[in-house]
């Protein structure tokens, strides 16, 4: 193709080159093109086409140019990115970046699946061997085109892969997990530098929690509220990082699906230590951040200071109540000393008044019986100095000098009429007073038993008494707790009945009372040896074969004498009735009580034994012992066991 020798130069619009917007209107609305510059290399090369400026040889060299660049700018470097964790693709084994790859290195792992998407379009367009396939021509042997298409190839592949695990949202937190990232915590750092130091580490380390967004650092503004809910989220920081181990084992790779769980707990286990590692970190660094949040710190020492502050005023408190018991107790102690100082003031006026009443009655009694000495001597009007003495011990002081006085320039018999008068009237007096405090001590009586009754005369009025109920004999319990079986709940007018049924007169409420009482009362165990004896018939006696006719004489004999003595008491002699049987047996030469008292061998033999069968702690012992003795009560069993105690001690101190 021949070459043009004169080129057109192509010039744009000062709009262009001073880069400001440009407008391009049309039918529609207009459209900001600000992005796009009509600039390079390309756009050159097209310009120069369109003009027919431009070489075939020329162009394809610059299409390979063109196809070189693209080659080297998208190609991974092991220098720009570190291969910590990378993952190895193809037989040589060389690490690569998927995020480089696709165009994505600016976002990582914040590209979205949309960009992800376009991004493999683009560079999937770009990077196609169809699309390079002029690389090829410019190879000039077999061998170095055959490395340029395995290049081409793996290049492509590599595309792929990046994609293939970008796009699987597991693979693609695995590869996450294991791209490059800063694990280092910080531990030290100036107050004033706390919020420079410390935010950039949280939300770097924000980026592997499961709930987003994640709460901000904030600065030394922020309210406490804010930063109480900062520090629990990451005190329960929930990790989604994985911790994929060189020996775990591929998924892929399965043969089952329980073959697959099994590689899926193998793996669990390898990663679980680095998982706990990984914990143990963000819990470090959110203690170490803690320890030296100003705001914390400033909260502690705003809370020491309270509790302080309240301690001192407790204390303060606690000093102003021991200093005010303090006080009251020495106001009491000084209105007790004033009280009793106004008592003792008060007892010894009151003692000097009563010392001076008294030295004025003792005056005018002894003014009376000089006045009444005439009188008495003439023994006027059958006038006694027991008259006299009574009206001194009864009158009181106004009275005896009113009384002294009237029969002061009196002649003898004047006096006498005067003390007589004055005695009647003081006997008049004391049996009014004696009549009021009866009447008051009756009135007493009736307010305090209401209930209070009068003799049947109507002279004597008897102390009131409240009407007892009659006690319910063991008859009518056992016929009250029939009846409640024989009529049971439902049966009409069952109390009624009930009552009818026990034929004792007793009133429906007597009944009521007596079922929530006494039938529900528990029977007492002590008594129950009592009732034991009480329902046991009378047993009949039989002598035993090893007592004599004497000791079984003796025994009855008592009985028979009482008999006797009754039947011959007459009855002129009813006053001595009661001692007839002792005199009797006082006259045959033998007491009652000593013919009790006596104690045949094998009495005592039994007595012993039931001594020994019931022990002391026995309830109902001495029941017991007496019902074990043929003929022997219990107070005779006692007494016994008594005299037997003193014979073995008084032998015991002999020996």
């Amino acid at each position: 193709m021949a070459v043009h020798t004169s080129i057109q130069l192509l010039t744009y619009s000062q709009e262009l080159v001073e880069g400001q917007p440009l407008y391009v209107s049309s039918n529609c609305l207009p459209v900001k093109a600000s992005k796009y510059e009509p600039a390079g290399l390309a756009f050159h090369n097209v310009a120069l086409k369109l003009l027919g400026c431009e070489e075939e040889d020329t162009e394809e060299v610059d299409d390979q140019k063109v196809g070189n660049d693209k080659e080297n700018v998208y190609m991974p470097s092991s220098d720009s990115y570190s291969s910590k964790g990378k993952k190895k693709s193809g037989a040589d084994g060389k690490q690569q970046d998927h995020y480089a790859l696709l165009g994505l290195s600016h976002l990582r792992y914040l590209a979205t699946e949309d960009q992800i998407r376009k991004s493999y379009r683009e560079a999937a367009l770009r990077y196609h061997p169809d699309k390079l396939a002029n690389l090829l021509l410019a190879e000039e042997t077999e061998a170095a085109k055959q490395a340029k298409k395995d290049e081409i190839d793996n290049h492509f592949k590599s595309v792929q892969e990046a994609y293939e695990i970008l796009i699987d949202p597991v693979k693609r937190r695995i590869y996450d997990s294991t791209d490059e990232f800063d694990d280092e915590i910080p531990t030290e750092c100036a107050p004033q530098d706390f919020f420079k130091v410390f935010g950039p580490a949280f939300m770097r380390n924000g980026r592997w929690s499961v709930a987003q967004p994640i709460p901000t650092l904030g600065d030394d503004s922020t309210p406490l509220k804010d930063v109480d809910n900062f520090y629990n989220f990451w005190y329960y920081f929930k990790s989604w990082r994985e911790f994929p181990h060189a020996d775990e084992y591929d998924l892929e790779q399965a043969e089952s699906r329980d073959h697959k769980r099994w590689m899926e707990r193998q793996n669990a286990k390898l990663s679980e230590k680095a998982r706990k590692e990984e914990y143990t970190r963000i819990r470090a660094l959110v203690d170490n951040a803690f320890k030296r949040d100003p705001r914390i710190l400033r909260r502690k020492e705003e809370v020491k200071a309270e509790k302080q502050r309240k301690k001192e005023a407790k204390v303060r408190a606690k000093q102003l109540q021991e200093e005010e018991a303090a006080r009251a107790a020495e106001e009491e102690r000084r209105r007790k000393e004033e009280e009793e100082k106004r008592a003792a003031e008060a007892s010894l006026q009151h003692k000097k008044i009563k010392e001076k009443e008294k030295k004025l009655l003792r005056k005018e009694r002894t003014r009376l019986r000089t006045l009444s000495a005439p009188a008495l001597s003439q023994h006027l009007l059958d006038l006694s100095e027991d008259d006299v003495e009574s009206l001194c011990m009864t009158l009181g002081i106004e009275q005896l000098r009113s009384l002294c006085d009237k029969m002061d320039n009196k002649e003898a018999l004047e006096r006498a009429k005067i003390i007589k008068d004055a005695r009647g009237y003081n006997r008049e007096a004391n049996e009014k007073k004696i009549d009021e405090a009866n009447e008051k001590k009756i009135d007493e009586t009736n307010k305090s038993q209401p209930n209070g009754s009068v003799e049947s005369n109507g002279n004597i009025l008897s102390s009131s008494f409240e009407k007892k109920e009659k006690p319910w004999t063991k008859e009518e319990i056992e016929l009250l707790r029939k009846g409640t079986q024989k009529y049971p709940k439902g049966t009409s007018r069952r109390w009624e009945v009930i009552s009818e049924f026990i034929g004792t007169g007793r009133s429906v409420e007597e009944i009521l009372k007596a079922t929530k009482t006494v039938l529900l009362q528990k029977p007492d165990a002590t008594k129950a040896f009592d009732s034991f004896l009480e329902k046991r018939k009378p047993a009949v006696s039989i002598a035993s074969p090893l007592s004599t006719r004497e000791e079984v004489q003796g025994v009855s004999t008592p009985s028979k004498t009482e008999n006797t003595a009754v039947k011959t008491s007459s009855p002129g002699d009813s006053g001595k009735t009661a001692s007839s049987p002792v005199d009797v047996a006082s006259s045959n030469g033998v007491s009652s009580s000593s013919e009790q008292d006596v104690w045949s061998a094998v009495q005592e033999r039994a007595l012993v034994q039931a001594l020994k069968t019931f022990p002391k702690e026995t309830p109902q012992r001495w029941e017991r012992v007496a019902t074990a003795v043929p003929g022997k009560t219990v107070n005779q069993c006692k007494k016994k066991f008594a005299l037997l105690r003193e014979n073995f001690r008084s032998n015991k101190s002999t020996a």
